[in-house]
């Protein structure tokens, strides 16, 4: 573990194809504890420095300030969140750019056999743009993480200009999952005091309209909690996250999925993956670093994603660089390693429809740089 490891430690659906896989799993009844991997142990890294399973392989897609190959794109720095779209017979990847004031989005378009058909922008002229989640219409909700930030509909296939959605608040954004059963947006928020949000639109799939509330509750616990509007939403007059005085508040809201009646969320500054049961209207704890012990696979924990057999992905930021699996049975284990980024984080783990193909990147690569970004595919025997 390294020196962020170790202070960290201790600190401490039900929707359409788009959505890449549908936990079959609830919440887990206690926090996940280390185990082996229902994949095996790592091998050694491979010619793209990224240490796998048996059976499993990557290949390297997208390059920060390189043109994708075959097309002229230059893909993005700094890449972030991102998802899987279907698009036709294939797939669309779509990547934020979390560079202040250029910011925007990407999106690279693959084949039915996983060569590249095209890439391009499909956002530009945001600002530090981070992670975000899919809806089931097909959108990208592109959240910016600065003071006063936005969350913006964008349109993986193109020929749609993304849009701004202002009623969805202004905060410091960073992650959104659809609940299509209940037709609420729910939001993270990158801060030491964050909230976790959800926003209930006038019409499900339109997002220009509609009532921003806060989870309420005991700060930093499990169990019931409740919901209270947010009164003033343009962030303009105070924090969004100080206009209710029984907001339930976490340490560095993170990544956030969707699925079969859960939302689960993850949050940076202690380590923890917690899960909101929508119909119970209650919260509990997936994972928690400080419960797994000194030896805990899982540290820096941030963006998130899950598979259709009920797996949890969760990518770090820090720690070794990887990304850690948690099973429907309670066991967390490395999935995957990137050797030689150490400086970096790892960002947008995202399913294909199929779920046979995983797509992340390293935001920062092997030199430390938000130029020298990386983006992967790995290919192999996923559970499905």
């Amino acid at each position: 573990m390294d020196r962020r490891t170790l202070l960290r430690l201790a600190a401490a659906g039900a929707g359409t194809a788009v959505f890449s896989g549908a936990i079959r799993e609830t919440a887990l009844a206690a926090p996940a504890q280390p185990g082996p991997s229902p994949y095996g142990a790592l091998g050694a890294a491979d010619a793209n420095g990224v240490a796998l399973p048996s059976g499993f392989t990557s290949r390297v897609v997208a390059r920060s300030g390189q043109t994708v190959a075959g097309t002229a794109y230059r893909w993005h720095a700094a890449p972030d969140g991102g998802a899987c779209f279907p698009n036709g017979s294939g797939w669309t990847y779509v990547s934020n750019s979390e560079i202040p004031l250029v910011g925007g989005v990407s999106a690279l378009r693959f084949n039915a056999d996983g060569s590249i058909a095209s890439a391009g922008s499909i956002l530009s002229g945001s600002s530090s743009n981070c992670a975000g989640g899919p809806t089931p219409w097909g959108t990208w909700l592109s959240c910016e993480e600065i003071p006063l930030g936005r969350v913006f509909e964008t349109y993986p296939q193109g020929g749609t200009s993304a849009v701004g959605r202002a009623a969805m608040g202004r905060f410091k954004h960073e992650a959104a999952a659809c609940d299509p059963v209940r037709g609420v947006v729910y939001l993270t928020e990158d801060e030491t005091d964050g909230c976790f949000y959800r926003f209930r639109p006038r019409t499900w799939g339109d997002l220009s309209s509609g009532t921003l509330e806060v989870l309420t509750g005991t700060t930093g616990a499990t169990g019931p909690v409740g919901w209270a509007r947010i009164p003033y939403t343009d962030g303009l007059f105070w924090a969004t996250r100080n206009q209710v005085s029984a907001a339930a508040h976490f340490n560095g809201g993170e990544g956030c999925y969707y699925a079969n009646g859960v939302c689960y969320f993850t949050t940076k500054g202690d380590n923890r993956v917690w899960a909101y049961d929508a119909a119970a209207q209650s919260l509990s704890l997936v994972y928690d670093a400080a419960q797994a012990g000194a030896n805990a696979p899982l540290s820096g924990v941030d963006n998130i994603t899950g598979s259709v057999t009920g797996d949890l992905f969760v990518a770090e930021d820090g720690g070794n660089m990887e990304i850690d699996i948690i099973t429907p049975g309670g066991v967390v284990a490395p999935f995957l390693r990137v050797d030689g980024h150490s400086g970096s984080e790892i960002t947008g783990p995202a399913f294909t429809p199929a779920g046979d193909r995983l797509y992340f990147s390293s935001q920062r690569g092997t030199s430390n740089s938000l130029l020298a970004g990386v983006t992967f595919e790995v290919t192999g025997p996923f559970r499905r």
